[in-house]
């Protein structure tokens, strides 16, 4: 396989993910970015002080968490098209509530339910494209699914702050984000089946890829797994791949960490240090779009010079300015290092962009990645869960500032894991052409 020769195969397959997989992708995405800078902000005008804001914040990933088990089950047994719109339908039912809710309680339960549907969302996306992806542009095809994402939330902010000026209310974010649900959910039920349009790939991801989509029929090994029951138990899958899932996925889980850390501490930041909400809105706005214009890059590294290369200078960066954070709130100049950490925080997860759908893709069984994905999902996203729980205890006892110091050492010792465990367990990935 030739250089010359790869790119066309790769965007052919790329391509025909667009409507089935992108697309949507996007939607979902456009509409949480909007949202998801505002739940402090609104958590606080219902009553919340600043602890009790981030564990509101928390709701999201904690039902991200709770979500994996049921969607491992919805995706084995529906697959991947209807547990999307499934979980769209879902969601808007939580944007209805999260709009009318009276009282904090019910506004957090709303967030749970979102994060909850989220997780079944990304779940059939990862596990659709872990079985249709060759691995020769593996990284470059789920950087993109992160990229897009990552548009979501780079354009959903300053979509929350143009509408926060219009119509000076944050609601209307929440129903932006359920008009891009409708959308979201149209474009699954009627766009092309993805379960028809890309056939799985009949050879095994970890040998010789040539880069070619497979057209052929699905494999009898992945037919077998579909209708053993045993396959898609989460917790069985968990102790069967435990040496891996311990190792590499609490790399993993720390990378999950400091990224949903990160969506938190900075609009408990900005509310900490006096800014209003649109200010808000507009920094992390600002470090969603240095965020997304790397994630093509990142998919390139991984691709070229292996996963290694983009996940330890993500981790070190991240860790680094969460730390340098920490030491400004003080200061006269607070607005000023805010807005310039959270840029540096934007390159870090840039950086990053689709390493955990990567590496989850490398070390699933190639016949039934399913309840593996959603042990390695389940996994990655308990990081993601406690480190919001994490930063809100801390501040409740102390301080912001000191929460905040602790997650970057988190990315510390997330960049030391990796650097172990990533050589060990994915040594075919070093590059996809045998460098």
């Amino acid at each position: 396989m030739t250089d010359s020769a790869e790119p066309p195969r790769a965007r052919n397959v790329l391509w025909r993910f667009g409507p089935m997989i992108y697309g949507p992708t996007v939607l979902f995405a456009l509409g949480e970015g909007a949202v998801i800078p505002l739940i402090p902000v609104i958590a606080a005008q219902l009553g919340a002080d600043v602890a009790t804001a981030a564990l509101v914040a928390a709701a999201l990933v904690v039902g991200q968490l709770c979500g994996n088990l049921p969607a491992g089950w919805a995706v084995a047994r529906i697959g991947e098209r209807l547990t999307m719109a499934v979980a769209g339908g879902i969601a808007f039912i939580g944007v209805v509530a999260l709009a009318f809710a009276p009282v904090l309680g019910v506004f957090a339960a709303s967030v749970f339910l979102i994060g909850f549907c989220a997780a079944a969302f990304g779940l059939a996306r990862h596990s659709f494209m872990t079985t249709r992806v060759p691995l020769a542009f593996r990284a470059r095809a789920l950087s993109l699914l992160g990229g897009t994402f990552r548009l979501g939330m780079f354009i959903g902010p300053f979509i929350a702050a143009a509408l926060l000026a219009v119509f000076g209310d944050e609601h209307a974010a929440i129903w932006f984000f359920g008009g891009c649900l409708v959308a979201c959910v149209l474009l699954v039920l009627f766009g092309p089946d993805p379960e028809q349009q890309v056939a799985p790939l009949d050879e095994p991801l970890t040998g010789e890829d040539t880069g070619e989509p497979v057209s052929g029929s699905i494999p009898a090994s992945a037919l077998r797994a579909a209708h053993d029951p045993r396959s898609a138990g989460v917790f069985r899958t968990m102790w069967r791949f435990r040496g891996v899932l311990g190792r590499l996925g609490l790399a993993a889980a720390t990378l999950a960490a400091v990224r949903s850390a990160r969506q938190v501490v900075l609009p408990l930041w900005g509310v900490s240090i006096g800014l209003d909400a649109q200010t808000i809105a507009l920094v992390v706005g600002i470090s969603g779009a240095i965020d997304f214009a790397l994630f093509y890059a990142s998919g390139q590294v991984m691709d070229r010079f292996g996963r290694l290369w983009a996940a330890l200078p993500a981790m070190i960066l991240m860790g680094s300015g969460i730390v340098a954070l920490a030491l400004t709130h003080d200061l006269d100049s607070s607005a000023m290092w805010f807005a310039m950490f959270a840029a540096v925080l934007g390159v870090g997860n840039g950086l990053s962009s689709g390493i955990l759908l990567t590496l989850g893709a490398d070390v699933a069984p190639e016949s039934d990645p399913a309840p593996f994905l959603g042990s390695w999902r389940t996994l990655t996203d308990a990081g993601g869960a406690l480190s919001p729980l994490l930063v809100s205890g801390i501040a409740a006892i102390s301080s912001l500032a000191l929460a905040t110091g602790v997650i970057g050492l988190i990315g510390f010792a997330g960049a030391a894991l990796f650097a172990v465990f990533v050589p060990r367990f994915v040594p075919h990935a070093r590059g996809a052409r045998g460098s």
